[in-house]
């Protein structure tokens, strides 16, 4: 059984929080979780965790969670989407993360776990990216990269010295049940928007590939790393492991779905080559996570869940 104590998940009725959530309830865990604007919980967590609403802005509000949990680790998942002004993006997010560190270090948990993203790999002509790999100066596409990239050494040097030990989530490109379903960062859940629909779905490059991870994986593996007796590294890499094509997921759909329409244009976007994705043997190691959906798997799992739910 696990020890005393519970799990606390920020943004855990987001759609990677979610399933962190309950595949910590899973495994046996205490676990709440906390949100802002989203209140309508899944129906995969019902019953089975706690939930606070919770500004993570609101530094008095985050560390009196304490006073009514003996919270034993964090996981930090908890996000804004940047507007038109770029410092009041940076700003909420890292005054939410400082709190979260703050909790951390007044609670004395055990564990901290924190979002990064496979964005910090930009400019790495190795494939697949691995945690050995030296981030480098590169010119980021999204303020979200951005953020993510400084959240590492926030992170480890604010826990310096604590006894509480820093977990960097490099999670990858991550799609399932709760993401917006016209998500301009995976393409699949606006195709089955469009099929469940009985609307065409925009044409995709067949052969355009990369990391691709479905959520109720991406929350099991991180939901592994938080639950862990020991742990030798701080950064792991959170994904699939493979590189998985347009085609593949497409095929998957017109398994299930033969009358759909859905156009596949030969190769790839940008001419030949290949695609990054997240080297995991190091998670894999340390907590034998192996993920229990493949594609045709993934899009089957999904479409039955958008078919009862609008997201």
């Amino acid at each position: 059984m696990p020890d005393n104590g519970a799990v606390l998940v920020t943004g855990g009725l987001g759609m990677i929080g979610a399933q962190t959530a309950g595949a910590l309830a899973g495994l046996g865990h205490e676990v709440v979780v906390t949100s802002y604007r989203r209140t309508e919980v899944p129906s995969f967590l019902s019953g089975r965790v706690t939930v606070e609403s919770l500004d993570a802005t609101d530094r008095e509000a985050f560390l009196a969670l304490g006073n009514r949990y003996d919270v034993r680790d964090i996981v930090h998942l908890a996000g804004t989407i940047p507007g038109q002004d770029p410092v009041a993006y940076f700003r909420t997010d890292t005054t939410a993360l400082l709190n979260a560190l703050d909790a951390a270090r007044a609670w004395g948990v055990r564990r901290f776990a924190v979002a990064s993203s496979i964005g910090n790999y930009i400019g790495r002509p190795e494939i697949p990216w691995h945690e050995d790999l030296a981030l480098p100066a590169a010119d980021l596409p999204l303020l979200i990269i951005a953020f993510k990239k400084a959240v590492e050494p926030i992170t480890t040097h604010a826990l310096h010295g604590t006894g509480i030990q820093p977990i960097i989530l490099r999670i990858g490109s991550v799609w399932g049940p709760l993401m917006d379903p016209e998500s301009p960062f995976n393409p699949m859940p606006s195709c089955v928007s469009a099929v469940l629909r009985g609307d065409t779905p925009k044409p995709m490059y067949a052969d355009d590939a990369g990391d691709n991870c479905y959520a109720p994986d991406a929350g099991r593996a991180i939901a592994l790393l938080t639950a862990a007796e020991q742990l030798p590294h701080t950064i792991y890499n959170v994904s699939s492991g493979r590189p998985v094509s347009n085609r593949e997921l497409v095929e998957g759909l017109r398994a299930i779905r033969p009358d759909a329409h859905i156009e596949l244009l030969p190769g790839r976007a940008n001419g030949p080559g290949e695609d990054p994705y997240l080297d995991i043997t190091r998670l894999t190691q340390d907590t034998g996570f192996i993920p229990q959906y493949d594609p045709a798997e993934a899009v089957a799992h999904y479409v039955s869940w958008r078919s009862e739910n609008s997201r």
